[in-house]
């Protein structure tokens, strides 16, 4: 990935987005204050709709903001309980596939013999796992779930603020979260950020006054871990402990530094001080975990490295050679040049200063009015940036990647454990990443992907008799490719689910065009994942190859060939082959995968002009599903499209329309980029102001219900798709503008091919754009229909204009 990484620097690092207005969710009352930790309670609906989150993709927060006691729940991105750790062993934790072949023969013939009803009940059966994904459904629970770090409590010896002189606010242009009021006289001021550099969590309190700091901190572990808490000194806390379902080990290090006051010790298992002009507290925290691409299958500790111990001892010192300014300074020079790539300004008056009104306007205000119709273009470009915000704190390189609530956890378990679904919502997860310029963020993805490899090619081969790997469609940190144990195959078969992903690794190679990273981690990923295609796909009698059994995930039936498992093949052979030609390798397995390419059947339309769900018309227009699984080919896909195939287009769109413009959040975020490649921004348009309006919690988490942030990544990956696409091979400027947005300014997009783009657009037209080519690769611009050449040298940049209803450009000087 190092490569990749220093292309990407040079492909986005010399474009620096100009100023705008602060960017800031902000609420102006104070949160209730904070009743007992209630680590089992369900989703605790204050953090889920009212905390801010920070984060730094390893250590992560919720800054809840009380006034006589400040909340902050804690997270560690790889504190997970299962794996082979757990206390049976290896054996029993790998032991999760049944060997399923003979099954799969039996289910083919099934669907030769036309018994789709003995198909599908062999497929239940058999295709199934052994792990329960439930807690509890097992003696030893081998799936295991994220889990909470625990809570810092903060008493201040404040009881109630001013009237109407209270704030809490979350910088976007700074990673800062801030809480300011007054109490007798004295405004009190609290400061939180998490630092990348430093792996630290430093929360400052300052006064207005000297001497008015008199605070507790306690320290509230997770009821998943069993350890103790202790005072290494006046000054600083340390927490040693152990997961009890698998043993990992844990490790929390917080210390105190003050100006003025006097540290009190009266045997508490915390840290206090009295009578203070200024405190820090600085927290680091981790874990013994180790990401493994090449997992030992006998060895307990194959995913054990690190000593914990000894890494939070080295953060915290080297934090605490660091004054506050130099630790603010280090943190924003981290962030910002990610943050500030790319800029989104809309309306006419975007680029003026917010009076102090609008600025002070609290967020849930804000979403109110909106849900009243109340046009707020700048609430509109603070969710799209809330997005990028979310990815950059949540996924950094050397850790895991984002889960189904991004780093971010206040129970000891979340709603789907919040693991890793293999079946949209990771992968939604990662779809802002490159177009919206957040390179860095995109190896844990592609790390992630690696670690499933070795244990998907056990899955392919016991399952499918396939090599190569597939996963299935739930995952962990530990390598579990397999289905689970429910017989409902509508959710839990997802045999394509490894080649989804090894797509959106090629996806990355396309936007930076890195050949050395291509050949040494990505085409690895994406060869193992063709041959699982190759193998698995059952050539029927009449000589196409379908996906069977396959399902239409969390939808439907079990069938012989799924739209969206067969589009899913497509893309990826697609990719393989591509792939292959560039590296120059593999060209008798490329033959191979071409001709699979060749037989396999085309998209079908029914009798409602919708494109097929099923190999079956039996889709029901009155349905409105969640999922749209079978429109995978239009997006994240590219085999569908308004350019090249506009009858299977028109047939998607009906689709949309049966489904109709609501549903969950991160269902929402996904329709919301559909109708952006099908060319339509008014309508993609009201899906995001569906999502804001329905789909939103007021400290604009995505709400499933619950919260779940991938919705908050498909917002995000639909707003860009509106102003710009480039799946098609063109630079396509503009392609889903709304009526809403007659003016407006984007800068630092990112398109496929290594180019970063900047537009601008007056009066719903397009007024200039800026290209540039970071690799010297030849390019087409589009919009409107006409296209122009882009054939500028690498670090060139082409300049873009719409004259009197024409395209016109010309190399910048």
């Amino acid at each position: 990935m190092r490569q990749i990484l220093l292309a990407l620097m040079l492909m986005v690092g010399v474009h620096t987005a100009s100023a705008q207005r602060p960017l800031q969710v902000r609420f102006n009352q104070p949160a209730p204050e904070p009743g007992e930790f209630q680590p089992y309670g369900g989703v605790d609906p204050q953090w889920e709709r009212r905390s801010l989150p920070i984060g730094n993709g390893n250590i992560g927060a919720s800054l809840f903001g009380s006034v006589a006691t400040e909340r902050l729940s804690l997270n560690e991105i790889t504190l997970w309980n299962g794996g082979p750790g757990t206390s049976k062993g290896p054996a029993h934790y790998w032991n999760v596939n049944k060997k399923s072949t003979d099954a799969l023969r039996q289910i083919r013939e099934a669907f030769a013999a036309g018994d789709s009803a003995l198909a599908a009940q062999l497929t239940a059966d058999n295709m199934n796992g052994v792990a329960a994904y439930e807690r509890g459904a097992e003696p030893e629970w081998r799936f295991g779930n994220y889990t909470t770090l625990g809570e810092l409590r903060v008493a201040t010896g404040i009881d109630a603020c001013d009237e109407g002189s209270y704030s809490r606010t979350l910088s976007l242009d700074s990673a800062l979260a801030r809480v300011s009021f007054t109490a007798g006289g004295v405004r009190y001021v609290r400061e939180t950020f998490c630092s990348h550099p430093e792996n630290v969590l430093v929360v400052r309190f300052t006064a207005s006054k000297k001497g008015k700091q008199n605070l507790l901190l306690k320290y509230v572990p997770s009821m998943e871990a069993k350890g103790t808490t202790s005072n290494v000194d006046a000054n600083e806390l340390l927490y040693v402990g152990n997961l009890t379902n698998n043993g990992m080990k844990v490790v929390v290090r917080i210390a105190m530094r003050h100006k003025g006051g006097k540290v009190v010790r009266d045997g508490h298992e915390g840290l206090q001080v009295k009578g203070a002009d200024e405190v820090e507290f600085i927290l680091t925290a981790d874990t013994d975990y180790k990401m493994n691409f090449d997992p030992d299958f006998n060895d307990p500790k194959t995913y054990v490295g690190v000593e914990p111990m000894e890494t939070t001892a080295s953060w915290l010192k080297a934090a605490m050679a660091l004054n506050y300014k130099r630790l603010m300074r280090r943190h924003l020079a981290d962030y910002r040049p990610i943050f500030t790539r790319v800029s989104l300004s809309l309306g006419a008056d975007a680029n003026k200063a917010l009076t102090r009104t609008e600025l002070e306007k609290a967020t849930p205000d804000r979403l109110a009015d909106y849900r009243r119709g109340v046009a707020d273009p700048y609430l509109e470009a603070l969710y799209y940036q809330f997005g990028r915000y979310l990815l950059i704190s949540s996924s950094r390189a050397g850790n895991l990647p984002a889960n189904l609530q991004g780093l971010w956890l206040a129970n000891s378990d979340a709603p789907w454990h919040a693991d890793y679904h293999n079946n949209i919502n990771i992968q939604m997860n990662y779809w802002p990443v490159m177009q919206g310029g957040l390179q860095e963020c995109a190896k844990p993805f592609v790390d992630y992907v690696r670690t499933l490899v070795k244990p998907g090619a056990v899955t392919a081969r016991d399952y499918f008799g396939a090599r190569g790997w597939t996963a299935s469609i739930s995952a962990n940190p530990f390598g579990f490719t397999a289905p689970l144990r429910d017989r409902d195959m509508s959710w839990n078969l997802s045999p394509v689910a490894g080649p989804w992903l090894a797509a959106q690794v090629y996806d990355i190679y396309t936007f930076s065009r890195d050949k050395e990273w291509l050949k040494n981690e990505a085409y690895p990923i994406i060869k193992g994942a063709a041959l699982f295609c190759q193998d698995f796909l059952w050539r029927k009698p009449d000589g196409n190859y379908t996906v069977a059994p396959s399902t239409s995930p969390e939808h439907g039936i079990v069938d012989d060939g799924v739209t969206f498992c067969q589009a899913v093949v497509r893309e990826l052979l697609t990719d393989a082959v591509e792939a292959a030609n560039i590296l120059g390798v593999d060209q008798a397995e490329s033959a191979q995968w071409q001709d699979v390419l060749r037989h396999l059947p085309p998209y079908r339309i029914g009798r409602y002009g919708q494109l097929m769900e099923w190999s079956r018309d039996i889709d029901d227009p009155k349905d409105e599903h969640r999922h749209v699984n079978h429109l995978f080919g239009l997006h994240p896909g590219h085999t569908v499209s308004w350019t090249h195939t506009p009858e299977l287009a028109k047939a998607a769109r009906v689709v949309l329309e049966h489904r109709g413009d609501g549903a969950t959040g991160w269902s929402m975020g996904w329709k919301l980029n559909l109708w952006a490649r099908l060319l339509d921004g008014n309508h993609a348009y009201k899906l995001y102001g569906n999502l804001l309006k329905n789909g939103t919690a007021d400290n604009l988490w995505d709400l499933h219900p619950p919260f779940q942030i991938d919705g908050n990544f498909g917002g995000t990956a639909g707003v860009t798709e509106m102003l710009l696409q480039s799946q098609d091979g063109d630079i396509h400027l503009l392609p889903a503008l709304p009526d809403a947005w007659a003016d407006g300014e984007v800068k630092g997009l990112c398109a496929r091919g290594n180019f970063v783009v900047d537009i601008t657009w007056r009066g719903g037209q397009l007024a200039e754009a800026r290209v540039r080519s970071n690799s010297g690769e030849a390019g087409v611009v589009r919009y409107k229909g006409q296209t122009l050449p882009v054939d500028v040298k690498q670090g060139e940049t082409l300049v873009v204009t719409w004259e009197k209803g024409k395209l016109q450009a010309e190399k910048a000087r």
